[in-house]
Order: structure tokens, then C-alpha cells, then sequence
């Protein structure tokens, strides 16, 4: 798959330099989705910026999400006609807008869609992640018919995480991948 077919969805506030999405980017030369507004999320441009970027890609896309960014994908999925572009999606860390330290900050992203994404994905979650509990990270990939994957304690999944490459994540990625391409 082209680098530039994998797109990068950072989670509010984006993606700082040591992130996992970030060294990917730069490692695999990986394309990140830049929204308008990173620190005021509307769930409306972001899914129109997504929309976009879909479209104008040439060939199928694999979509790399991190917090916001996972709970944007379902939220999408759940409303483009243009998912048959979507060959898999890796979730990790989804944030849980439905909780009330969140739902103020980031009001409109409620609900979170509930609906089976039409593609293969592999969500990642962690025992001791600040903005989404194991049990709803779980809740979330029987929901979306994501493979759930138990990272262990690693917060957010984020640079505070420590992960450097996080090459754990992308061997689930390239497994995710290879197991599409396989299928089809």
C-alpha cells in the first residue's frame, strides 16, 4: 500500500512531535489528515475534512486513529458513502466524549456511533488510560466489530506513554493489513 494512502487521524489537540502518529509519519512517510481547528473540534468539519481526504485519495485508504480520531472513524463510517475506499482501520486509545470531563469540552461529538464499521479494524485499548476506562474501550470494539487488543497499562497511548515507535502498534497495523490483503 502507498504511504500516502495511510492516513493519519490524530485525536483534540493533534499529535505533538514524539507521538506514535507523528514518528510514523516521518518513519513511513504516513499522510496526516489536518483538521481546521485542533483545539476546538467540530464534528462536522472534521468528518468533512475526512470526507475529503477519502475521495481525493487514489486507490483505498487505511485509516491510523488515535482518541478523538477513533471516535471521529465510527462517526463517519457511519455516514459516508464513500467507506468502500476504507481497506482497515488501527483504533488505539479512543477518548470517551460521553464522559462528563469530556462531553463539556468537546460538546457535539455525542453520540458515539454504535454501528458495526463496514471494514476490518483492530482496536487498541489500555488498562489504565485517563479518557477511556478497558471496559468501554472494549464496549466500543464489540460495537464497531473491531478486534479488541489489551496494550496493557500505557495511559493514553500517547508521547506521555513512552512508546517511542511504538513498534508493538505497527506490527499490529502491518498484521491488519496483510490479513485484508490476504482476503481479498
Amino acid at each position: 500500500m502507498n504511504a500516502s494512502n495511510m492516513l493519519i487521524l490524530p485525536g483534540w489537540q493533534g499529535s505533538g512531535d514524539e507521538h506514535w502518529q507523528s514518528r510514523w509519519e516521518r518513519l513511513y512517510g504516513y499522510q496526516r489528515v489536518e483538521q481546521h481547528d485542533w483545539m476546538h473540534p467540530l464534528r462536522g468539519d472534521w468528518s468533512a475534512r475526512l470526507e475529503e481526504t477519502v475521495v481525493d485519495a487514489e486507490g483505498p485508504v487505511v485509516l491510523l486513529a488515535h482518541s478523538l480520531g477513533c471516535i471521529l472513524t465510527a462517526w463517519w463510517a457511519a455516514h459516508s458513502r464513500n467507506v468502500g475506499k476504507v481497506q482497515a482501520a488501527l483504533l488505539v486509545a479512543p477518548g470517551d466524549v460521553e464522559r462528563p470531563e469530556l462531553a463539556g469540552p468537546l460538546r457535539g461529538w455525542c453520540p458515539i456511533s454504535q454501528r458495526a464499521l463496514p471494514f476490518p479494524s483492530i482496536l487498541v485499548g489500555s488498562q489504565d488510560d485517563p479518557y477511556c476506562s478497558l471496559e468501554r474501550a472494549a464496549a466500543l470494539a464489540e460495537a464497531w466489530g473491531s478486534r479488541f487488543v489489551d496494550a496493557g497499562a500505557c495511559g493514553h497511548i500517547n508521547a506521555a506513554s513512552g512508546l517511542g515507535d511504538w513498534p508493538e502498534g505497527h506490527a499490529l497495523l502491518d498484521s491488519l493489513v496483510q490479513n485484508k490483503t490476504k482476503k481479498d
